[in-house]
């Protein structure tokens, strides 16, 4: 049997954060079943289609999937083990938000078969928390993470957010180390980015470039009242008081600081980092990330999702409206439907590939493509490699430190 990631998209939250761009947002109660029975025909109809794949890896993410009841956890992961040949030892993840989280929904997840939790806690602080509009503090995360031990839940991974507006060197390693200590299983690790239609990109915008290379100061040098235009999504986010300035970006060589420090701090507490922004512990990498990064095929279910089933990519619709009463086979309702050819493969196995520290195999890339990497690749390589960017080996292919900080400039070495 082939083997199948798959992610269930929960595109619902109590509010949404300042920095967020997902598909996602508040709904009531009644809206939540209704997506919940959707979601449940949808995984019905994919029945036969994929009868000879075996899942090895199931994550339901958000939006905020602790904001579903117990009741509707189990009705979608028992629709999905009645309709999929699930392994026996695969990795079951949840995610979840301080705040949404009580013992029951715990026990009914236990009892789905979930056996990996990623808790959303972004920073330790809770003037940070504010900042980025999180509906939870620092008290709060406490308590959830309690609870998923005291649950008997052995592998956790903690998000953190870094470079937050108005954050320090100093306020960042408290954060690590107040988290690191609590020992969870694995941590993803990122920068604060600035994306449009968020709050954050009211309150930063195009100059938020301009502020991490540390040429904006002029940009930033509006108070609070002056951002009172803003609206609700402003108020509802953070509101200094009138007169107190908004907390700057932390510039480019701040950010690159905390960068470097979070691999030393976490090294510390035995933890290694595996992929750009992510850290585990010997043997604890998250099994369902790893198989994006290797190009596994994965089936995305729910509003929104994206898939990738042998050599096409395909998601399904962002039309809520539509998705709830849709009706029919679910390929009436997939969208962005591409084709790869084997250069698009090519190019997502490198860029993709080299995310992770361990980085790409030369004979692996023989063996998918029928042609040395070198013949394909040989300039990009060779200038990556004498730029102190690349280290190559017989075999393997993988990022430098120097080559971690500008990734993205790296990658698109080999896109044709």
């Amino acid at each position: 049997m082939r083997e199948l990631e798959l992610y269930v998209h929960i595109p619902f939250c109590i509010r949404k954060c300042a920095y967020c761009d997902f598909l996602s947002g508040p709904a009531d109660e009644a809206v939540r079943e209704q997506y919940v029975d959707a979601l449940v025909r949808e995984i019905r109809s994919y029945r036969k289609w994929f009868a000879d794949y075996r899942v090895s890896t199931i994550f339901t993410g958000g939006g905020t999937p602790s904001i579903l009841s117990p009741g509707q956890i189990q009705d979608i992961f028992a629709a999905l083990r009645e309709n999929f040949t699930v392994d026996t030892g695969a990795e079951i993840t949840i995610e979840a938000n301080p705040g949404t989280v009580t013992e029951e929904k715990i026990r009914a997840w236990k009892a789905a078969g979930v056996n990996r939790v990623s808790i959303g806690l972004q920073s330790a602080k809770d003037e940070e928390l504010r900042m980025l509009g999180r509906i939870h503090d620092y008290r709060q995360f406490l308590d959830t993470w309690e609870m998923v031990r005291g649950a008997g839940i052995d592998n956790a991974n903690i998000d953190l957010i870094f470079a937050i507006p108005g954050q320090t060197p100093k306020s960042w390693e408290e954060t690590l180390r107040k988290t690191a200590e609590l020992s969870p299983e694995h941590l993803s690790v990122y920068s604060l980015i600035i994306e449009e239609g968020t709050p954050f990109y009211d309150m930063y915008g195009e100059a938020s470039e301009c502020m991490r290379s540390g040429n904006g100061e002029e940009e930033k040098e509006a108070t609070a009242d002056q951002r009172e235009h803003e609206g609700e999504s402003w108020a509802h986010v953070y509101k200094p008081p009138a007169g107190v300035r908004i907390p700057r970006l932390p510039d480019e060589e701040t950010e690159r600081r905390m960068y470097e420090d979070t691999a030393a701090i976490l090294q510390e507490y035995g933890y290694s980092r595996y992929e750009i922004s992510n850290y585990a512990k010997p043997g604890c990498e998250c099994r369902h990330n790893m198989g994006y990064w290797q190009r596994k095929e994965y089936l995305g279910i729910g509003l929104g999702a994206s898939s990738l089933i042998r050599n096409t990519r395909f998601c399904r619709s962002f039309d809520l409206t539509g998705y709830l009463s849709g009706a029919g086979p679910a390929e009436n309702f997939w969208e962005e439907r591409e084709e790869l050819t084997v250069k698009d493969e090519m190019e997502e196995f490198m860029f993709l590939g080299l995310r992770m520290m361990c980085g790409v195999s030369k004979s692996e890339f023989l063996r998918l493509f029928g042609i040395p990497m070198d013949q394909v690749y040989g300039e990009p390589l060779y200038k990556m490699e004498k730029n102190g960017l690349l280290e190559i080996t017989e075999d393997r292919v993988r990022l430098t430190e120097s080559g971690i900080h500008i990734s993205n400039y790296v990658f698109a070495q080999f896109l044709f």
